[in-house]
């Protein structure tokens, strides 16, 4: 399985992600649209992973790739493509199919629960997955479920954690590839901006969560051999 990461900031680097590649001794390539505006060629890759990152999806005047990048998620979804978004890019894939994206009432900054939305059940891609998980959060934004959606996970903070279109295309909006150095580095970046609220840690507890990790790593691990079955 040929994987390809779409990439928007430094900052957001692959995480467990390229330890899985390395694992399964899969191909990854990345296009970083914060350095080029080049897009990968089609049949270069089996799968499409859509990164996170600090930017609105319709902030075109700082970032006007977004224009070029959403014409091509559009193009690999209507290609028939497995597509996987996080965060950032779970918000381009509900954008892309037709679904609101707006401020969530909440802002969720740490190590929250997520658990299987009840109508999650319907799709086969949740086989294997866990009925809760603990995972990273980092995000203040959500979105609507794109029409023919299934409702894959939710939390107490944020309703519309993740779905799956059409089989193949899968948002997530927590960030299951995170590894502690990749947690430090967005508290380094980002950190005086987290604020307060009922669902943002302290950075103290954001770090060093070793059983989370393990459980966030493993989560990755099995979404994406799920996906290799869709492959």
């Amino acid at each position: 399985m040929k994987l390809h990461c779409l990439q928007h900031s430094a900052i957001n680097t692959l995480g467990t992600i390229e330890e899985y590649a390395e694992t399964r001794g899969y191909p990854l390539e990345s296009t970083r649209f914060y350095e080029t505006e080049k897009q990968p060629e089609m049949d270069s890759f089996d799968l499409l992973i859509i990164m996170g990152g600090p930017m609105g999806i319709c902030d075109y005047a700082e970032n006007p790739w977004l224009i070029v990048e959403k014409q091509f998620i559009k193009q690999v979804i209507a290609a028939g493509k497995p597509v996987l978004g996080i965060c950032l890019g779970a918000q381009l894939l509900a954008d892309v199919l037709g679904a609101k994206v707006f401020e969530n009432g909440n802002r969720e900054m740490g190590w929250y629960p997520i658990r299987k939305a009840p109508t999650g059940d319907k799709t086969k891609f949740l086989e294997g997955l866990p009925e809760e998980i603990t995972v990273f959060h980092w995000h203040g934004r959500t979105f609507d479920l794109p029409e023919g959606a299934v409702h894959l996970f939710e939390s107490e903070g944020c309703r519309n954690q993740a779905f799956i279109y059409d089989g193949r295309v899968v948002a997530m909006q927590f960030h299951p590839e995170v590894h502690d150095e990749r947690v430090e580095s967005m508290i380094s970046r980002f950190g005086e901006e987290i604020g307060n609220g009922p669902f943002i840690q302290e950075k103290e507890e954001m770090l060093g969560q070793e059983e989370y990790l393990t459980g966030s790593k493993e989560f990755m691990f099995s979404v994406l051999d799920n996906f290799e079955e869709i492959v």
